[in-house]
C-alpha cells in the first residue's frame, strides 16, 4: 500500500475540494495566524477496491488537512462541526472546486440535522475545558513543572511521620577515624551509601542498610533514568539505617503531566501564550473565543442556516474575548446561558433529527461512478 502525500494529492488531481478555514474564514484572525487549509479528495478506483484505502492526508500539526471523500461524507452525516464549516466554506476562501464536487454542495442542506445541537454544543463545552485547562500548564511553567526523579518521592519513615529523603540525608553523617580513632573527616551520606531491601508484605516499603565499605550500592543506580528504587541483598552484618517508602503513584502522575507540559511547551503557538499572559484572565481567551462563535452558529442552525463567516457586530464582540477583556466567570454564565437557550431551539426546530443513510449512500455512490468512469 503506498502512502499518500500533500504531494501525491495534488500531483495526480485528486483533490476536488480546497478552503481556508479556521480563524480567517470565521473573520477573527489576526496578522499572526495560521492559514489553515481543509479539503476533500477522491482515491483512484485500484486503492479503493484494493487495500490501499485512506481516509485522510494531513501535515505534522494538522494546519493542513483533505478528508477522502467517504471519510468527509461520514463526518457530515454526524454534524462534525469541522466538517459542516467546510462544505459551507465563504466563497472568497474556496481555492479549488471540481464540479464533481457540487453534486455535494447541492445537496448540503440535507446534512443540517438536530444532530447539530450536541455537536456544536458539545464542541463548545470542550473549548471551554480547554480554555481552563491552558491556564494550568501556565501555572505548571511558573510553579512546579521541574523534572522530578525517584528519589524526590523517596520518604524516610521516623515514628509517624514521613520524611523527605533529600531534606532526611544532610543530617546523616558518616565519620573516618585515624589509628589514634579520632574523627579526621565528616561527610554526609549520600544515595550512594544506601541499599534497600524489600519488607514482606509491605507494598513500597523498605528496609535501608548502610552498604560495606567501599562498595556502593544506591537506592538507585542512575537517578536521571531510573523509574524505580533498585534492590540488593544485603548481607546480616550489614547496619540497619531505618525505614524507606517511595510514593510510586505520585511519581508516575509527575511523570504523565511532565510529559504532557513538555509536550504543550514544544507545540503551543507562542504570539498565543503571549497574548494570554499578557491579558493574565486566567484562561485561553481564544478557546472562549471559540465558545461563542459554536454556541452563537448552533443558535442560527436551529433554523437551517450555518454561516461561517461571522457578522460584524458579532466578530467585535469575539474579538474583545480574544483580547482578554472580558472575565472568566461571566463568559461561562453566558455560555451555560446559550447552552440551556438551544434546548428550546432545536425542540421546536423543523429540522429533522439525522441524515438519510440512503441518501448518503447514494450520493457516494454516484460520485465514485462519475470519478471512476
Amino acid at each position: 500500500m503506498r502512502k499518500y502525500t500533500l504531494d501525491i494529492l495534488r500531483d495526480e488531481n485528486l483533490i476536488v475540494l480546497e478552503a481556508i478555514m479556521g480563524s480567517r474564514a470565521y473573520g477573527t484572525s489576526l496578522p499572526t495566524s495560521d492559514t489553515d487549509l481543509r479539503g476533500v479528495f477522491i482515491q483512484p478506483e485500484e486503492d479503493i477496491l484494493g487495500f490501499g484505502y485512506v481516509d485522510q492526508v494531513a501535515d505534522k500539526l494538522n494546519d493542513i488537512v483533505f478528508y477522502e471523500i467517504r471519510r468527509f461524507l461520514q463526518l457530515v452525516q454526524t454534524n462534525n462541526p469541522n466538517i459542516l464549516e467546510l462544505l459551507n466554506a465563504p466563497e472568497d476562501m474556496i481555492l479549488h472546486k471540481d464540479p464533481i464536487f457540487d453534486l455535494v454542495l447541492e445537496q448540503r442542506d440535507q446534512f443540517i440535522t438536530k444532530q447539530c445541537k450536541n455537536s456544536f454544543a458539545g464542541y463548545a463545552i470542550g473549548q471551554i475545558k480547554k480554555a481552563r485547562g491552558y491556564n494550568k500548564k501556565i501555572n505548571w511553567e511558573e510553579n512546579e513543572m521541574v523534572r522530578k526523579t525517584v528519589l524526590d518521592f523517596c520518604y524516610v519513615i521516623i515514628d509517624t511521620d514521613a520524611i523527605p529523603l533529600r531534606g532526611w540525608l544532610p543530617f546523616q553523617s558518616l565519620n573516618e577515624y585515624n589509628e589514634e580513632m579520632v574523627v579526621t573527616n565528616v561527610r554526609h551520606l549520600t544515595q550512594r551509601d544506601i541499599g534497600l531491601a524489600k519488607i514482606d508484605h509491605a507494598h513500597d516499603i523498605y528496609a535501608m542498610f548502610l552498604s560495606p565499605e567501599g562498595n556502593k550500592w544506591g537506592i538507585v543506580s542512575d537517578e536521571d533514568k531510573a523509574a524505580d528504587v533498585q534492590l540488593w541483598s544485603v548481607p546480616k552484618e550489614s547496619k540497619f539505617l531505618g525505614h524507606l517508602t517511595f510514593n510510586k503513584d505520585a511519581y508516575s502522575t509527575h511523570c504523565k503531566r511532565y510529559a504532557e507540559y513538555k509536550e504543550w511547551l514544544e507545540n503551543r503557538n507562542e504570539d498565543r501564550f503571549k497574548m494570554n499572559k499578557e491579558h493574565g484572565k486566567q484562561y485561553d481567551s481564544k478557546n472562549m473565543m471559540h465558545t461563542f462563535r459554536l454556541l452563537n452558529m448552533a443558535t442560527e442552525i436551529s433554523e437551517g442556516n450555518i454561516i461561517v463567516r461571522r457578522p460584524s457586530d458579532e466578530i467585535a464582540t469575539l474579538m474583545q474575548i480574544r483580547r482578554g477583556e472580558m472575565d472568566y466567570e461571566e463568559l461561562l454564565y453566558q455560555a451555560e446561558a446559550l447552552i440551556a437557550k438551544l434546548d428550546d431551539l432545536f425542540d421546536n426546530s423543523n429540522l429533522p433529527e439525522k441524515v438519510d443513510q440512503e441518501f448518503v449512500d447514494n450520493l457516494l455512490i454516484t460520485i465514485r461512478k462519475l470519478r471512476y468512469r
